[in-house]
């Protein structure tokens, strides 16, 4: 397997896990407004959503990475 599909494996991965955080953020919040919790406050929905964010900034530098290579590579 190339490098460029790994990239692309772990970039969809890391998307899929991103929208995974940020539902359960959404839900977590939604159960704390009914004085209840999903994750027994191991993780605040705040804490959930930065770590979605973190991933899909790493989502979108892998992203303008292959963008620059195929830029380079349809200068040649």
């Amino acid at each position: 397997m190339s490098l460029d599909g790994i990239t692309s494996l772990v970039s969809r991965l890391a998307t899929v896990v991103a929208v995974v955080f940020v539902g359960l953020a959404g839900l977590e919040l939604l159960a704390n407004l009914f004085n209840q919790t999903i994750l027994r406050q191991i993780y605040t929905p705040g804490r959930l959503l930065e770590f979605a964010a973190i991933l899909i900034l790493f989502v979108i530098a892998v992203l303008l990475r292959q963008l620059r290579n195929e830029v380079r590579a349809s200068r040649k």
